[in-house]
């Protein structure tokens, strides 16, 4: 007769309890994230007013700082006081704005020449502010592309920041063609819808080349 000998478990136990463990997250991670979680606190006010002092006293340099601070006060706390951010929200903005344009104004343009309202000098007026604006929002957009990878002062931040100025005036002028485009044109309902939005998008991008130059001031 055989002698039957116990199965041993140790083995399987060690294995499953090895598993176990190994799901546990390490203890180091997750005290990180409870402090972290712990501290969290909203922005105080007083430091929230700041930044808004910041960002009105910094408008002050714009031809239309009305427009400014209110554009740009609700990012003061993303702003933090810091003239480099101010800047590129600034441009950011500006290129929200102007993007709306040259799809508004070309779905504006079908429209008038499919119907009945539209006259030669109008048509033509909406396709050149069309094209100028489109040119706009790229130059607004490498504005802000090559504001993200300022080194520090010195040589190469200053070809930079010219190249910055250089488009963002580039842009303003192009803006400021598309109604100067519409001179022409008789007075009516589309010539003033599209003058009255575009004169907005001038002021912004006016303001935020403001901000760029003070930045730029203050860094050289």
């Amino acid at each position: 007769m055989k002698t039957s000998h116990p199965v041993s478990f140790l083995p399987f136990l060690f294995t499953s309890l090895l598993f176990q463990l190994q799901q546990i997250p390490a203890l180091e991670d997750s005290s990180s994230t409870t402090t972290t979680t712990s501290v969290a606190q909203p922005t105080p006010a007083a430091t929230t007013a700041s930044n808004t002092d910041f960002i009105r006293t910094s408008c002050e340099a714009t031809l239309y700082p009305e427009l400014c601070c209110n554009s740009l006060v609700p990012y003061a706390n993303a702003v933090q006081q810091d003239p480099s951010r101010l800047a590129r929200i600034a441009i950011s903005v500006s290129l929200t704005e102007a993007k709306l344009i040259p799809a508004y104004v070309s779905n504006l343009t079908h429209q008038v020449e499919n119907g009945t309202g539209g006259n030669t000098r109008e048509v033509n007026a909406l396709h050149d502010c069309v094209t100028v604006f489109s040119d706009a929002v790229e130059q607004i957009r490498s504005s802000l592309k090559q504001l993200g990878r300022l080194g520090s002062p010195g040589p190469t931040f200053v070809f930079q920041v010219s190249n910055v100025q250089t488009w963002m005036s580039a842009a303003l002028s192009n803006e400021e063609t598309c109604t100067e485009g519409f001179g022409d044109v008789p007075d009516g309902p589309i010539k003033s819808d599209i003058c009255n939005r575009v004169v907005k998008v001038k002021e912004m991008t006016s303001n935020a080349l403001a901000l760029v130059n003070s930045y730029v001031a203050r860094e050289l």
